[in-house]
């Protein structure tokens, strides 16, 4: 009962005049600024590094789908790439289906 006496006492009296501004908005600006360094620019650096990636993709680069698929482009135009998969397999894929390069990916190790 005494701690609950203590704590009552501690609280501080409502303001009668109109509340400050800048104190009731500062939770809520503080959780935009902390969620855009740590979800929104973060996001926005790796997708100007895959446009860079897609864009510098030339012939003979190694590189994977995002449906996991390996090969080795033979050809490059504005919106697609051809890959070679396997010998004389060729399959034409989407620019924007080109993920990374199989040196990128992760290894596995046992």
């Amino acid at each position: 009962m005494n701690t609950l006496a203590f704590i009552i006492l501690q609280a501080q009296p409502a303001t009668q005049g109109k509340p400050n501004m800048l104190t009731s908005l500062l939770p809520l600006l503080l959780v935009f600024v902390v969620f855009y360094f740590f979800m929104i620019r973060p996001q926005m650096k790796k997708q100007k590094e895959l446009t860079s990636f897609r864009s510098a993709i030339s012939k003979g680069d190694k590189v994977v789908t995002t449906g996991g698929i390996y090969g080795k482009v033979v050809e490059v135009s504005d919106t697609f790439v051809t890959m070679e998969i396997a010998n004389d397999v060729k399959i034409k894929v989407d620019k924007s289906a080109v993920m990374r390069d199989p040196s990128d990916a992760p290894t596995k190790n046992s």
